[in-house]
């Protein structure tokens, strides 16, 4: 009973906190609303206790820093699974404490129909972002790959691939602006174009790094790799979280297709190093 009135009042103070520092004014006033809430569960806790708690102060920097960060769906929706640990207690209880039911079902369903109707702009864009992530992925590791057999001298291809992602990232971005323009689906052609951009483009660098700092070309391709499932893996993590969406399947989806690609190219640099003979 203490922890749920702990994690009530943690709740409350996160939501409260959010709320004043939101500008949309709806946003604000859902955040509000379920403050509220999540106090008057504090108080049907405490009138059972006898006793006041206060918040985990931890807790509170934590959800209130990550939803500032990374957005306020993806802050909010993380402590609703965190919150969702203490379903348990609260239902084993309810055979014992007349109105524990009801408030177990209130935090099932009336809070998580207000944090779906919460309004936020880079999620109106994910599709755009997952389709610079997913490109860049694909294509720049399958490159990176290739260039790695075919040249087997670091600098030439991080000075490949750097050509090679840039000017697939300007592609991106103007195929995404006129897609998005011929489709009249409300989201700005603009914004489409530059979240595609930058997330076709800060893949790039990251994929990239490893051929800029070491000399050894099959330890850069290694560390690319590495770099590719960690972003796959924080990206699908994210969105998971914030469209509660299946994250298993989703990571190995887009893994298996990038490091396909980047073993089909692999093979293919091997093959066009022996045949053709061309050493650089």
């Amino acid at each position: 009973m203490l922890r749920a009135q702990k994690n009530e009042i943690t709740g409350s103070v996160i939501y409260a906190r959010l709320a004043d520092k939101i500008k949309d004014p709806s946003n604000s006033a859902l955040l509000k609303r379920i403050s509220e809430e999540e106090a008057s569960h504090y108080r049907f806790w405490a009138s059972r206790t006898g006793v006041e708690v206060k918040p985990s102060r931890i807790k509170v920097f934590r959800f209130f820093w990550l939803s500032r960060i990374f957005g306020l769906t993806f802050g909010v929706k993380l402590l609703e699974r965190d919150e969702d640990k203490a379903q348990i207690d609260y239902y084993s209880l309810a055979e014992f404490i007349p109105g524990v039911k009801a408030i177990a079902e209130d935090e099932e369903k009336h809070e998580k129909e207000l944090i779906e109707m919460i309004e936020e702009e880079r999620l109106q864009y994910a599709g755009s972002v997952v389709l610079g992530l997913n490109d860049a992925l694909v294509e720049l590791t399958g490159a990176l790959a290739g260039l790695t057999l075919a040249f087997a001298n670091t600098r030439m291809i991080a000075l490949a691939g750097l050509v090679t992602g840039i000017a697939a990232s300007l592609s991106m971005a103007a195929s995404e602006y006129l897609s998005t323009k011929a489709e009249d689906g409300g989201t700005n052609p603009l914004k489409s174009s530059l979240y595609t951009g930058t997330a076709y483009i800060v893949t790039v660098a990251i994929l990239i790094f490893p051929y800029l700092v070491f000399s050894n070309y099959l330890v850069c391709l290694g560390i690319t790799m590495f770099n590719a499932i960690l972003i796959i893996f924080l990206f699908n993590y994210y969105i998971s979280v914030a469209k509660d969406l299946n994250f298993k399947r989703r990571f190995a989806e887009m893994s298996l297709i990038s490091i396909g690609v980047a073993a089909v190219s692999f093979g293919i640099g091997v093959v066009i190093k022996k045949f053709i003979g061309i050493e650089i």
